[in-house]
């Protein structure tokens, strides 16, 4: 029987297998050693080191100056000067050139996002605070923003900053009121755009539908372009929010039926009056987190949010609060939710990379940055405004296809698009996934199985699978035997589940 509550986890039954779950779900897995270290903490210490992790030190901290500002600055005001008398003296020699210069930037700066890409994704596999990367990625997906359209990759990088500087904040205080203020969310949303003469509709609709209150749930059309004329003036000089106030409308509004002269934060503090408000954003945070929910909402499923939903009331909207109460939960762990959602594909990759240890091979991030693409999450590129829908939306033919293969690479060498002949033979030492101990070969499979698919009751028809694969290798127990082994696991359906 699954439990609907917000009860406490019976600190007795937090063993291996729930320090693994923790692990899995709280981040993107982890190794034998730091699984066992989990548990030696016991429940309360555990979740309080993967939720405390600011008191983890970052080996690798987020630095501006690590990437280039200037590349998409904007014309200085003599470079405005010279375009406009060029076109009045029909001086296309100079357009050109200024327009070659233009193009050469625009290269320069898809360089430098595909850089990030790698950055980002370099992170996400090194990191000794995984929850902190873990939020990141789910609030790049819930505020979602992509490169292409406002092709400013610099701009994505401080959006990126602020969702990890703020993952655990304040919700309400923090991330919603932040995003109204953040340049590539302006731009992405054309907000900078948005004039008193000619309001624009976008930020306002998206804050209300996909942000904080969810499609349709207590507002109407009305309260969108009012809450348009509050944002009015919102945009960004260069890489700074700026408001505009001789573009502002500062007329009387009229929003969920109250009456003043509203600015976007006043928009936002009315936005958190709403009954929606406070369970929205929780069952996207029990989609991430506990079971992605393919059927919809479960009545067990639902009267938790309810609770989860009155302790970020109660806080204040502080997400900390959201996420320890969640953890320890007994519901978290319930066998019901465990192993219940589609790995998205960089939580393949990443949960691939921090468990079963491959070698550095050659262009190793570029590749993944590529196989992740072609699975359907680009890291900076969003889909849309919604982000990524997750869940079996993962899963086809051709993902499966490279899912598999960039596993396959991981192991092998062999990458993605190319052939056998043609892989990396950077020696990977498999064999010390066994634990360092001798094992007959029955013992390896079972532990292999149970390890790398997180689950202790495996089906017999796979290990009886696995071990005929051993007699074809004569039992022997070496590095290319134990690839072999890992390749089959990692080709299972139940790889796919996290």
């Amino acid at each position: 029987m699954q439990s609907s509550t917000l009860k406490k986890l019976d600190k007795s039954k937090f063993d291996e297998w729930k320090a693994q779950h923790l692990l899995n779900r709280a981040g993107f897995g982890g190794t034998e050693r730091q699984i066992s270290l989990l548990t030696k903490m016991g429940l309360d210490k555990a979740v309080e080191y993967i939720v405390e992790y600011a008191r983890v030190k970052d080996p690798s901290p987020v630095r501006a100056e690590d990437f280039d500002n200037d590349i998409m600055r904007p014309r200085t005001k003599s470079e405005g000067q010279m375009i406009k008398k060029a076109r009045q003296d029909g001086d296309e020699a100079t357009l050109e050139t200024l327009r070659q210069e233009r193009q050469r930037r625009q290269r320069a700066d898809r360089k430098q996002i595909s850089e990030m890409e790698e950055w980002w994704l370099k992170r996400l596999i090194e990191t000794p605070r995984p929850l902190e990367e873990k939020l990141t990625l789910f609030w790049h997906g819930h505020f979602a923003t992509g490169y292409r359209t406002i092709e400013n990759s610099f701009h994505m990088y401080q959006q990126n900053a602020f969702f990890r500087t703020n993952a655990m904040g304040n919700f309400k205080e923090d991330l919603v009121r932040g995003i109204v203020h953040d340049p590539a969310m302006i731009q992405y949303l054309n907000n900078h755009q948005n004039r008193k003469e000619a309001p624009n509709e976008n930020l306002a609709r998206e804050l209300m539908e996909l942000f904080t209150l969810g499609e349709g749930n207590g507002y109407t059309e009305d309260d969108i372009k009012e809450g348009a004329r509050t944002l009015t003036g919102y945009t960004f000089e260069d890489d700074a929010f700026a408001f505009r106030t001789r573009q502002h409308d500062e007329g009387v509004k009229t929003i969920f039926g109250r009456r003043g002269q509203f600015d976007g934060d006043d928009f936002v503090d009315l936005i958190f009056t709403r009954p929606s408000v406070s369970t929205f954003v929780i069952w996207k945070l029990y989609r991430f987190f506990i079971n992605d929910l393919p059927h919809g909402p479960t009545p067990d499923a639902t009267k938790y949010v309810g609770q989860l939903a009155s302790v970020f009331k109660r806080s204040n909207w502080k997400i900390k609060n959201v996420m320890k109460a969640m953890l320890l939960s007994e519901h978290f762990y319930d066998e019901e939710n465990v192993r219940s959602i589609i790995k998205s594909p960089i939580q393949l990759i990443v949960q691939a990379m921090r468990t079963v240890n491959p070698p550095d091979r050659k262009k190793l991030l570029r590749t993944l940055s590529l196989a992740s693409n072609l699975m359907g999450q680009k890291l900076f590129a969003p889909p849309s405004v919604k982000g990524w829908d997750g869940g079996r939306a993962w899963i086809s033919t051709s993902t499966m296809f490279m899912r598999q293969n960039t596993l396959l690479f991981l192991l092998t060498g062999q990458k993605p698009d190319g052939y056998a002949w043609n892989a990396d033979a950077s020696k990977y030492d498999a064999i010390s996934l066994l634990g360092g101990r001798t094992k007959s070969p029955k013992q390896a499979v079972r532990y292999l199985l149970t390890n790398v698919l997180c689950n202790p009751n495996i089906q017999k028809e796979r290990e009886d699978a696995l071990l005929d694969y051993l007699k074809t290798q004569h039992n022997v127990l070496d590095n290319r035997t134990v690839t072999g082994l890992l390749t089959l696991i990692t080709a299972m359906p139940e790889y796919q589940l996290s």
